[in-house]
């Protein structure tokens, strides 16, 4: 049985070969301007918040009577990937993310279980934890923050809100946070940038 050698008789007839890889190029790129391509990708990433809350508890009462149970229960899941706190006056938030493939449904199950099991560890002056996923898609992608040397937090909020929010694109918007495509985040950038001469706020 004669073997056929492809490299020797690519060699010696390559205008096969040379139309076969210009019909492959122009399929690869027929196929990826065919790609669909969107702004805000539908991505389920599992992240789920534990909110605590307890009226009159310093942030490190919370800390060491809230926060450290919650967060040793929630480490100890199967598929966590990172593990976060933020502890403010009478409130404490805990959010756990999980890794990509893990069912957010099930994650969330986890969760409020583990923080049934140590319920009886917390104090018993503590609100019912509240316990959902988070939306990621649902999250603003750009927000502000403006201080001040000479405006009261009144004065400046005030500022923000009669002549910021109204001079701005995207006034008719009842946050300063919220969601903008790129277009209209450099739009708006821009017109802060010009109140911020004339006010001197920052």
């Amino acid at each position: 049985m004669r073997r056929i050698n492809i490299s020797a008789w690519a060699i010696r007839a390559p205008i096969p070969s040379v139309v076969l890889f210009i019909i492959l190029i122009l399929l690869g790129v027929f196929s990826f301007q065919q790609l669909p391509v969107e702004r805000f990708p539908n991505i389920d990433v599992p992240t789920i918040s534990v909110v605590i809350a307890q009226p009159g508890a310093s942030p490190s009462e919370l800390e060491t009577q809230v926060t450290k149970h919650v967060e040793d229960a929630l480490a100890a899941l199967s598929g966590v990937k990172h593990v976060v706190s933020t502890i403010t006056d009478g409130t404490s938030i805990t959010t756990v993310q999980f890794h990509l493939g893990i069912n957010t449904d099930r994650a969330l199950n986890d969760v409020k279980d583990a923080v049934t099991r140590i319920r009886g560890d917390l104090p018993r002056t503590i609100e019912a934890p509240v316990t959902q996923r988070v939306d990621i898609a649902g999250l603003p992608i750009l927000t502000y923050a403006a201080s001040a040397k000479d405006m009261s937090l009144e004065e400046l909020s005030w500022f923000i809100d009669d002549t910021v929010k109204r001079d701005s694109p995207g006034s008719s918007t009842t946050r300063l946070s919220a969601r903008y495509s790129p277009c209209e985040a450099l739009a708006k950038c821009g017109a802060l940038a010009a109140l911020r001469a004339k006010s001197g706020w920052r």
